[in-house]
């Protein structure tokens, strides 16, 4: 297991990160359905515009489709960030955007002789090392991993960036089906496959913040679910 550590953020096309996501942006218009949708409901709505100028009969109609089609584009925008915060996540399975729930008890992670909390999770079944990293908006996960655990990206997702130490780079959503570890069972919950990050994957604070409570205690990390049991520790 490769331990570099990496600053790993999520930037969903924020303006503090406009001008560095510009390139990575444009190279992810080709295999973005969203983007292509809305570049096309654009010149849609120009050519309704012109043909309105010329007065073409059927111009309303062409510009009033590609006002619904920015609209709906548009909810199924705020309903993908929404679930970056469990207080305004919206489940929509028919999007491909299921319940994000963890549950399970209470587990102790002891800290690793790098500094760093890391456990052994299953993800879709599949075990690999995650590092916990409370500065990660989501949960991300190698290129390889999520190939073993049969990720597929989100079909219609939004263009993500993460910001590492190396610069932005684009990334891919998708949703893991189960990711469990110790007593804690995360399921629906949204991923980034990230391929510039190596072999390292990381919990980040989508998972987290679905906690009742997470903590530091000396050189232990204390997560605890809503329904707490018997607590288990990891080595």
């Amino acid at each position: 297991m490769d331990r570099q550590v990496y600053d790993t953020y999520i930037y969903p096309m924020s303006i503090q990160n406009l001008w560095n996501n510009i390139a990575a942006s444009i190279a992810a218009i080709p295999r973005s359905e969203l983007l292509m949708l809305a570049l096309a409901a654009l010149v849609g709505g120009w050519i309704g515009a012109m043909m309105i100028r010329r007065r073409v009969p059927a111009g309303r109609i062409v510009r009033t489709a590609s006002t619904v089609v920015l609209v709906g584009i548009l909810v199924t925008v705020v309903l993908q960030l929404s679930r970056f915060d469990p207080r305004l996540e919206v489940a929509v399975p028919q999007l491909g955007l299921p319940e994000q729930v963890v549950e399970g008890g209470e587990t102790r992670i002891p800290m690793a002789d790098d500094g760093h909390f890391w456990l052994r999770a299953e993800i879709n079944g599949v075990p690999a090392n995650f590092l916990v990293d409370t500065g990660a908006t989501v949960t991300a996960v190698s290129s390889n991993l999520a190939a073993e655990a049969r990720l597929q990206p989100r079909r219609g997702g939004l263009p993500i960036s993460i910001g590492t130490a190396n610069g932005p780079v684009a990334a891919q959503l998708a949703t893991a089906e189960e990711i469990r570890f110790g007593n804690v069972a995360a399921r629906g919950l949204d991923v980034v496959i990230a391929p510039t990050l190596g072999e390292t994957n990381v919990v980040g604070m989508n998972l987290l913040s679905r906690l009742k409570s997470w903590r530091v205690e000396g050189q232990t990390m204390v997560l605890v679910p809503n329904n707490p049991q018997e607590p288990i520790e990891l080595r």
